[in-house]
């Protein structure tokens, strides 16, 4: 049942009426949930929610968007929204002095928005004066500086706004690295030298030290040119483009190499700072250019604090002779303290509240008309949108889609885009300006690229796009540098396209495709048709061949019997690799034509039983079950969103019959009696991207949320979830994971203050601390509780796993330490029988560990198929089997029979990529998996099972031609024939 709204405030004036009204014409409307609404006008659940909630008043686009979803008049709510916002700010709306029209001022804004400080802001750069002095001085101790910080954390604008200006007669260079960080580093280097940028290029491919003596060529001539400079000054902005958009790993190096020997190197001349995203630290230490240096030159840029906060709100408004209101001070650090990534929405939700200021004053009611911090950038995007046509808005899918990179393994992020790679037309240029104004994009005389990574993030509606078909934006992508590379090479015919690319490449939409890479599909089809011609001309001539030999098989009869046997091995084989084929085109089908990927699977596995097809066929059959969150019942058959889990971190009590997600600001429960028809029963109140976890009846959820205050919730009807506690841990760093005991009266929280604390939560409404655990090293991520209770296990990024004695919680103490993992420990499972532990590490392994004796303790098998980080392990009620997951996108599952030796069961792919956790559901082998963008997948690894249930997923049954095209010259033989 959805929860009701709160009832409205009747001294809220004017606020009351307007929200009594959205509320009637949402009656009228048949009550659709807001989930419903925001699906419909693309605006986020709390966005619309508050609109009619009467705190506050909606921005026009908000309201009109609630009023047209509702199937409302927009011309008499535009009227009567303008004499709701006249009513409250005393402003004529309709003469240009209110809301709408706030854009009229010249004023220079003290709000960078989303783009970072340069330079030039430095007067208006307030909050980060401790990191810069700290970054400051270890740049003229160290001359090289690795600045790692999360996306939206300000590491770009401390470095432009608050280091480069600490060294004011140092030159600079800044830069981001894009596609070829050598070019554009010669480029750079060579504008500054006053010389052609090819020797520079050919000089560095050939000798990364060049880069030391072109910058002492430089600051030669500076020197005859005016006063002297000692040094120059090199900034590398947004270093993860070297891993997301460089795809040549040898310029990688050399590009590392000279940014560290001209920093490092005897008679060095240059200082180097290069900021990078957090995410992106394991892959900086696989450059062996940069992993020596790492352990003195990196440096974290971590949350501000409340004070800084509030500097970097205040001052700069200060500097403009401008004041900011109590209420909105006090409201602004509240929602952006503590809060990962916040800086570039909060700029830019201040950015808009100064465009809606009254007088000299920026205002609560200012801030909350933009949308407040959440609300500010999707509601600026969602403008920008409406605001064009139909075919306008085409182009702008076309456009923001082009200007992301699809992460691999890692969140996706922005993509430097050259001008020449997109279309000119009348649509794609109006776009590109009016997205520029609003500051959604930077464009300048070569590249295009996104403001900010946190509008990928933060508009729901580029996200949908983006979820919409990942595999297809790959092959997009993929399909634009081929047409790039064709084109630098004169058009070499070599490099066309072929065979399976060129099948590929012609079923992306023609519309989403430039002139040029039509141009390079055009010449691939042309040459497939010469190739085709060619090959026909061949099988003519040995067609006439065949006619002359055919005189000869009078000869030939005595081999007739060896004839008939090679064919028959020639056609099994043929037969064999087509069912191959087929196998690994389902597993490509799956998440788009679910029900015709099941039978090509099913058809290549009947045909050839092996390891590969029986993957495929459990694939097909596993992602067709539940995606992500869709708009609703489409070609693919899944079922509309409201039926599906999503989320970030899940729960699942012992009976596995019960789902918890946390998403962001709450808790959803979902009924997993049918784990293929999910159906959704209560919320509570969310743990942001804080860890959730039941006590073992079921009947109590406890969830730790980003602030560090755990929170404890009576699921016992989980139709109506009610809060019990909740009380602050004290931990002084991000609480990466919480446990309960199997007796439900003791929990555990591990957290990045490298110390781990238990809980008496016998009495749920009052949990009390029992005991500190401390002597790991490094952060505490996964914590979890053996099964007969009486022994707690914990990883963390010193590479341990330790084993503690919490037979008496209140006196702990240290049973074992488990060494041999080389990276960061990420998860942690028990065996059902409590003498076996897995773990799961970023050094792409998972390990077996007897643990049946401790202290005495031994290594068992080593599971080592993952290709990246292992994020996820679980063990089957029964024991017998293991599954893994981890960011390469892959689930694997393990024959747990012989633990010393554990067998390969399933090599499982996620379409979606990044697969973050793994929970079993019930004893009959079914699991779930959560991906890095929050859907949820069913899966199971009984082959009996799938090829029972397979038909009943199936829709309507293959046609001649599909058959054909998967099947080539096998006989029609559909596998699920009559009609469903």
């Amino acid at each position: 049942m959805p929860r009701g709204e709160s009832p409205l405030d009747p001294d809220a004036g004017p606020l009351f009426e307007f929200a009594a009204g959205l509320r009637k014409l949402r009656e009228q409307a048949g009550r659709p949930t807001y989930r419903d609404l925001a699906r419909r006008t693309h605006y986020g659940i709390a966005t619309l929610s508050s609109a009619a909630a009467g705190r506050q008043l909606p921005s026009l686009a908000v309201t009109l968007a609630y009023v047209r979803a509702c199937g409302g008049d927009e011309r008499e709510w535009k009227l009567i929204w303008q004499r709701t916002a006249d009513a409250c700010t005393g402003t004529d709306a309709s003469t240009g002095t209110g809301a709408e029209n706030r854009r009229t001022s010249a004023a220079k804004p003290p709000y960078a928005g989303l783009a970072a400080f340069r330079e030039a802001d430095a007067a208006y750069f307030f909050g980060r004066e401790k990191l810069t002095a700290a970054l400051v001085e270890h740049l003229k101790e160290k001359r090289l500086l690795v600045l790692f910080g999360a996306s939206g954390s300000g590491k770009s604008s401390v470095l432009r706004a608050g280091v480069l200006p600490a060294f004011p007669d140092v030159p600079s260079l800044v830069f981001t690295p894009g596609p070829n960080p050598l070019e554009e580093c010669a480029v750079r280097l060579a504008a500054r030298a006053g010389t052609a940028p090819g020797p520079v290029h050919a000089g560095l491919t050939a000798e990364p030290r060049t880069f030391h003596r072109m910058v002492r060529q430089i600051l030669a001539g500076q020197q005859q040119e005016g006063p002297a400079a000692d040094e120059l000054f090199v900034v590398v902005d947004q270093f993860e483009e070297v891993f997301t958009l460089c795809r040549d790993v040898r310029e990688r190096e050399r590009f590392v190499t000279a940014l560290v020997h001209a920093a490092q190197g005897p008679g060095s001349r240059t200082r180097v700072a290069i900021a990078v995203r957090s995410d992106f630290y394991t892959h900086c230490t696989r450059l062996p250019g940069l992993v020596d240096a790492l352990p003195h030159a990196h440096r974290p840029v971590g949350p501000m604090t409340a004070e800084e906060l509030r500097a970097a709100i205040v001052q700069p408004a200060a500097r403009s002779r401008l004041t900011v209101e109590s209420a909105l001070l006090t409201t602004l650090t509240a929602d952006a303290h503590g809060r990962p990534g916040a800086l570039p929405l909060l700029s830019h939700a201040l950015l808009e509240t100064w465009r809606r200021r009254r007088g000299n004053a920026l205002t609560l009611a200012g801030y909350r008309a933009a949308g407040g911090i959440e609300g500010a950038l999707s509601q600026t995007a969602e403008e920008f949108h409406d605001a064009l046509d139909d075919s306008r808005r085409r182009a702008a899918r076309r456009l923001f889609l082009r200007l992301v990179a699809l992460g691999e393994g890692t969140e996706d992020t922005k993509r430097r885009v050259p001008r020449q790679e997109l279309d000119s037309g009348p649509d794609t240029a109006f776009v590109l300006e009016q997205a520029t104004r609003a500051r959604l994009l930077t464009a300048d005389a070569g590249h295009v690229e996104i403001t900010h990574e946190a509008l990928i993030r933060c508009w729901p509606r580029l996200g949908a796009w983006l979820e919409e078909d990942r595999g297809r934006e790959r092959r997009h992508r993929a399909l634009t540098e081929a047409a790039t590379v064709w084109e630098s090479l004169n058009r070499d015919p070599d490099t066309l396209y072929r065979g399976v690319r060129l099948a590929a490449a012609k079923d992306l939409p023609p519309e989403g495709l430039t002139a040029r890479e039509r141009a390079f599909l055009d010449a691939s089809e042309a040459a497939a048709r010469q190739a085709q011609e060619r090959d026909r001309r061949r099988l003519r001539r040995l067609r006439r061949l065949a006619g002359a030999l055919a005189v000869l098989l009078v000869c030939a009869v005595a081999a007739a019997g060896f004839a008939v046997r090679a064919q028959d091995t020639l056609t099994r084989q043929r037969n064999e690799a087509v069912a191959l084929r087929a196998a690994d085109e389902a597993v490509r089908l799956s998440p788009h034509h679910p029900s015709l990927a099941v039978q090509v699977a099913l058809g290549a596995y009947r045909q050839t039983r092996q390891d590969r097809t029986r993957d495929a066929l459990l694939n097909t059959l596993s992602v067709a079950s539940i995606g992500p969150r869709t708009a609703g019942p489409g070609r693919s058959g899944r079922a509309p969103a409201h039926h599906t889990p999503a989320g970030h971190t899940p729960a699942v009590p012992a009976d596995g019959r019960v789902l918890a997600m946390a998403d962001g600001a709450r808790i959803v429960l979902w009924d997993m009696g049918d784990p293929r028809q999910p159906r959704r029963l209560g919320t509570t109140d969310g743990v942001g991207l804080g860890p959730i976890q039941f006590t073992r009846d079921g009947d109590t959820l406890l969830g730790v949320d980003s602030k560090g205050t755990l929170r404890l919730w009576d699921v016992t009807d989980p139709l109506r979830p009610r809060a019990l506690s909740k009380r602050p841990t004290e931990h002084t760093g991000y609480v990466y994971s919480v446990a309960v005991r199997p007796d439900g009266r003791v929990a555990a929280t591990g957290s990045y203050d490298d110390t781990i604390r238990l809980w008496d939560i016998s009495d749920p409404a009052r949990p009390r601390m029992l005991d500190e655990l401390t002597g790991h090293d490094d952060d505490v991520k996964p914590v979890v509780f053996g099964p007969d209770g009486k022994t707690l296990a914990s990883g963390s990024n010193d590479h341990d796993v330790r084993i503690w004695d919490v037979t008496d919680p209140r006196h702990a103490s240290l049973i074992a330490t488990l060494t041999g993992h080389e990276h960061f420990v990420d998860a942690l499972a028990y065996s059902p029988d409590g003498r076996t532990l897995l773990s799961g590490s970023d050094d792409h392994t998972a390990r077996l560990w007897d643990i049946s004796d401790l202290p005495r303790h031994s290594g068992l098998g080593r599971l080592a198929r993952h290709t990246d980080i292992v994020t996820g392990v679980a063990f089957a009620s029964h024991g017998r089997t293991a599954v893994t997951v981890g960011i390469d996108g892959v689930v694997e599952a393990w024959d747990m029979t012989d633990r010393g030796r554990p067998v390969p069961l399933a090599h499982l792919t996620n379409p979606r990529g990044t697969v973050k956790e793994v929970r079993y559901l019930k004893a009959d082998g079914t699991f779930l998996t959560v991906t890095a963008h929050h859907s949820v997948q069913i899966w199971y690894t009984d082959i009996g099972r799938a090829l029972t249930d397979a038909c009943d997923r199936v829709h309507g049954s293959i046609s001649r031609a599909q058959w054909a095209r998967y099947f080539p010259r096998l006989t029609y033989e559909p596998p699920c024939p009559r009609r469903f």
